[in-house]
């Protein structure tokens, strides 16, 4: 009998898509699903990446260079400027979305066996990057008592040995929502360069701050232009999740010139992908302020509405667009899966992704989901009501202290 590989097996399952067949099941008997365990915004996509990829009339789509089509990559170093963030084309590579950026983070910044610190919970994908590659995630654990923020230096201090390499960190944070404060980005930043370590920041969710406040990147931090690496992409900041295109920027030259012997290994990002992206950058500041507003407008929504719900508790996110909620629950895994397979009202019900998977210390996270606020706030309100009810017949129902 054939078999697959030892590291097949080990990679965990995605906890934000684990139910799928459980949903599609359920779709099949005809209820009605809103999906609030992926972060598919339903934003329509700048006009002018629409306009520009109906109008090309190229004969041939070529290979674009191995680092990204020129043109676009000095679009992406204005958009930088703009965010006041001073790099050269040379500190930036194209990447098949954010999500080959964050694996060429860990594979060029830790050697198998080594570690990286990263606060927990986390986006679940990095474990199996880590797994794949054999590094090793140390988890650095905040609480939904305290809203996710960051953990104190002591924390970090006391997990750091011989074998630390780097700090990973999401900014702002999936899948808590958090938005690290300047003072947070300023203490990670001076034990780097304390303890000699890379900190891998991923940005994505750079445009979605609410109230008023703004992301720190860590390419604006002072004195460690070698020890940061930034992960981008423009799924969200621009709706286009299917595009596929992201970004790897650092002014630490070995970390480029290794980023592109994997660029090189991989051929070149998609070319149509950077057309759609280098037109989407032509979208007039009204585009992000109408969709800021609008998420600011959705999360007031859901966390209002789940807040009023006896023995749930939904922090307030300040950036990205998603919450880690607390259910009055045995099981938020058991309970995502009653929702699909046994229960809907008025003829739907609601998709979670547990939490536990967004943790790497066994055990937590079990009481807690994932919800992200992308759709529409009249399908957030259907959704709360949906979870209200669900939570009055559930088998499982605790009390929590």
């Amino acid at each position: 009998m054939l078999k697959i590989s030892a590291k097949s097996h080990e990679l965990p399952i995605s906890p934000i898509r684990r139910l799928v067949p459980l949903a599609e099941a359920a779709a099949a008997r005809g209820t009605h699903i809103y999906k609030l365990n992926i972060g598919q915004p339903d934003i329509h996509t700048p006009e002018e990446a629409v306009v520009a990829v109906q109008g090309v009339t190229d004969r041939l789509f070529p290979y674009s260079h191995s680092a990204g089509l020129l043109p676009y990559r000095e679009k992406l170093v204005e958009y930088y400027r703009k965010n006041g963030i001073s790099v050269e084309v040379d500190n930036l590579l194209v990447t098949l979305g954010g999500t080959e950026a964050v694996q060429m983070a860990m594979l060029i910044c830790a050697n198998p066996g080594e570690e990286i610190l990263v606060p927990e919970p986390f986006y679940a994908n990095y474990n199996t990057f880590a797994a794949s590659y054999d590094t090793i995630l140390v988890p650095v654990p905040s609480t939904i008592d305290d809203d996710f923020a960051l953990p104190p230096r002591e924390e970090f201090l006391k997990r750091i040995t011989s074998r630390t390499r780097a700090i990973l960190i999401c900014n702002p944070n999936n899948p808590t929502g958090h938005l690290y404060t300047p003072e947070e980005m300023n203490m990670l930043a001076d034990m780097a360069a304390h303890h000699n370590l890379y900190l891998i920041s991923d940005e994505v969710y750079r445009e979605f701050c609410y109230d008023g406040k703004r992301q720190t990147s860590a390419l604006s931090l002072k004195g460690v232009d070698d020890n940061v690496v930034v992960i981008d992409s423009v799924s969200k900041r621009y709706s286009m999740c299917g595009v596929r295109l992201g970004n790897i920027v650092s002014r630490n030259k070995d970390v480029m010139a290794a980023a592109l012997k994997l660029a090189q290994a991989r051929l070149s990002p998609p070319y149509l992908a950077q057309i759609a992206a280098s037109a989407a950058m032509d979208a007039p500041q009204k585009y992000y302020d109408d969709v800021v507003a609008e998420y600011t407008a959705r999360r007031n929504c859901l966390v209002e509405e789940l807040n009023k719900i006896e023995g749930v508790y939904a922090p307030k996110p300040q950036g990205a667009f998603y919450t880690i909620v607390r259910f009055p629950v045995d099981d938020c895994h058991k309970f995502a899966s009653w929702l699909l397979e046994e229960f809907s009202y008025k003829g739907a019900t609601v998709q979670l992704a547990p939490a536990e998977g967004f943790y790497a210390t066994k055990g937590k996270g079990k009481q807690e989901a994932r919800i992200a606020y992308v759709l529409c706030k009249d399908d957030l309100l259907a959704a709360c009501e949906i979870l209200r009810e669900a939570l009055k017949v559930y088998p499982g129902r605790v009390d929590l202290p």
